[in-house]
């Protein structure tokens, strides 16, 4: 029975030693056959765990939100036949999470592949482990609307079902836009409302801090293009 590996990737440059266990390196240098959202991120990813892997001898796939799930279907129907392991890398940190990858491991079980998730960094959990909100209750919303009006009545919505539910909002933007998120999250909220922001997980410049919205609104972090994680409770 082949295996549908699930291969993190750091979520910061310069970070593999702090971050990946040895598993990932053995795996990568096994496996010749690759899903990824962006092949020129995934070849130097793999390069750069210097295993030995020959990158030219290597096939990857494309698997990004445009990707046809057909296509995706045939791929992996033509390494179930040949019997061929395979490896799914997010752009950065878990595959299948916020992530393309979900479509590829949801194929694997129907085509009946074994799917292994191997360890490594997540930004969503290790936000959560750190921001001192409800561990117990949590829900991922993924990216709010792009449009103003709509992001406005969703970011109440979250924080009224934050205190009415006692359950951790968590939710993130395309980096370029985080600094408007975050203005309209501090127009709209109430004071006394808690924000973690959690920017650059696991850089050396990471900003993982929890305040009220009170608190924020007088010393307002610069997120723009930084990946960052918001949590609301």
């Amino acid at each position: 029975m082949p295996t549908l590996y699930l291969i993190p990737t750091p979520l910061a440059p310069d970070t593999n030693a702090d971050v990946l266990p040895a598993p990932i390196s053995a795996v990568v240098a096994r496996v010749d056959c690759f899903f990824v959202e962006e092949v020129r991120t995934a070849r130097r990813f793999i390069s750069s765990l210097r295993t030995g892997r020959v990158i030219d001898e290597t096939q990857f796939f494309d698997l990004h939100k445009d990707t046809p799930e057909a296509d995706t279907r045939r791929q992996l129907t033509e390494l179930w036949k040949q019997d061929r392991d395979a490896g799914v890398l997010s752009e950065a940190g878990c595959p299948g999470v916020a992530d393309p990858g979900a479509v590829a491991v949801r194929l694997a079980h129907q085509l009946g592949f074994r799917v292994e998730p191997l360890v490594g960094p997540s930004s969503i959990l290790l936000a959560l482990m750190a921001s001192g909100m409800s561990g117990q209750s949590f829900v991922f919303h993924g990216y709010l609307p792009i449009d103003r009006t709509d992001r406005s009545r969703v970011l109440k919505q979250l924080e009224a079902d934050a205190g009415r539910k006692q359950q951790t909002q968590i939710f993130m933007e395309t980096p370029y836009r985080n600094n408007a998120l975050l203005a309209d999250l501090l127009a709209s909220a109430q004071p006394d409302t808690r924000l973690c922001i959690a920017c650059q997980v696991t850089a050396p410049d990471a900003l993982i801090q929890t305040k009220t919205v009170r608190e924020w609104r007088g010393q307002l972090p610069d997120l723009h293009k930084k990946p960052t994680i918001f949590l609301l409770f």
